[in-house]
């Protein structure tokens, strides 16, 4: 499938046509393109402004007294991208907060979907504790309702999703952190005695992730900057990647968020809140266990996007969170006794790199 004509100029036109359609406005509508900034993704953002007579209610989020939407161009050969409005829906349908998609052209790439500010988790890190605890909370819920699919029959069914994790995806982000960041930013070739020791260990992780934990769906990336607050309310975006794994991931992405360091009492006193959201079949101390390793497996697979994208890319905006990426990595394997090697590793990156332990 080709890429559709990326020119600028021409690509916003396109954009502005589509959501005029979408929006049911006058061709002549005056309608304002805004870039957004989005992390690493191969996607193109916008925030469309205009302003019309009269606004009815469910119209678009009003911005300085006029209505927006948010426009996204996406690239076809990533398949994840192309299966996000079906995700939206099915998230709708589930009770998961999510940002509404109010119209899709798979021939385009183009989606139009509800503009809800540029308030989010990670926005509101210096509030108080007990402010920011509601929102974890509130975000925790909306992942519960993904974790609990398989075991709550609510007679929604299944979109189009990327293959779940199994043992070869856990085993991919585990080379993918040793080839594209313990190499290149760590500048650490371990010796072949060394490699196999760590392999086998990392191996062991993966069988644990699948054999110990329940399947569900996983957000895959459900850290601060993925979670909209609307109204004091959140609202998970960027869910293309949604798919069956293990819970613990989704509870390390956002526990052990790089880009926001939470305190150990914090973070603990949220995994109990999770806990107690559903009878669970493993006693604490094994969830804990497991939240550790699931934890070190998602700051691994982060690490190696760093290494990615600040190393090979030239992302000076990812380098930034190597050093918390790693101390968080740090972190998790020190509190199990299951990943000696891989904590050992750890220390030698953060050595290396003089971020100190």
């Amino acid at each position: 499938m080709k890429i559709p004509d990326t020119d600028t100029a021409d690509l916003h036109r396109r954009l502005v046509d589509f959501a005029l359609q979408t929006l049911a406005l006058p061709p002549e509508t005056a309608l304002d393109i805004t870039p957004l900034t989005k992390g690493g993704s191969d996607r193109s953002f916008y925030r469309l402004i205009y302003k019309i007579d009269n606004t009815s209610e469910g119209a678009p989020m009003d911005v300085g007294g006029a209505c927006s939407v948010i426009a996204m161009h996406y690239n076809p050969e990533r398949r994840e991208n192309t299966v996000y409005a079906d995700i939206a829906q099915f998230l709708l349908e589930l009770r998961v907060a999510a940002a509404t998609v109010l119209a899709h052209d798979p021939e385009a790439c183009f989606v139009v979907m509800e503009d809800l500010g540029d308030e989010d988790l990670w926005s509101c890190r210096n509030e108080n504790w007990l402010s920011r605890r509601d929102l974890y909370a509130e975000t925790l819920r909306h992942a519960h309702k993904l974790h609990r699919y398989f075991h709550d029959d609510r007679g929604i069914p299944l979109p189009a999703l990327m293959e779940g994790y199994d043992a070869a995806l856990y085993r991919w982000e585990q080379r993918y952190f040793l080839k594209e960041f313990v190499e290149p930013v760590c500048g650490i070739n371990l010796s072949p005695a060394e490699e196999e020791a760590l392999e086998k260990e990392l191996a062991e992780l993966a069988i644990r992730l699948l054999s110990k934990s329940d399947t569900g769906l996983v957000h895959r990336d459900l850290q601060s900057q993925n979670v909209i607050i609307h109204e004091r309310t959140p609202v998970l975006i960027d869910f293309q990647g949604l798919r069956t794994g293990s819970p613990f991931y989704d509870l390390g992405s956002l526990l052990y968020d790089p880009y926001v360091s939470l305190t150990t009492q914090e973070r603990m006193e949220l995994l109990e809140f999770y806990y107690a959201l559903s009878p669970q079949v493993l006693k604490w101390p094994d969830f804990v266990t497991l939240f550790y390793e699931g934890s070190a497996q998602r700051l691994m697979q982060a690490l190696g996007a760093y290494g990615f994208l600040g190393h090979r890319n030239g992302r000076a905006d990812f380098r930034a969170h190597i050093p918390p990426g790693l101390h968080h990595l740090l972190d998790a394997v020190s509190r199990t006794s299951s990943l000696p090697r891989l904590r050992a590793l750890t220390v030698r990156c953060l050595t290396v790199l003089n971020l100190g332990m």
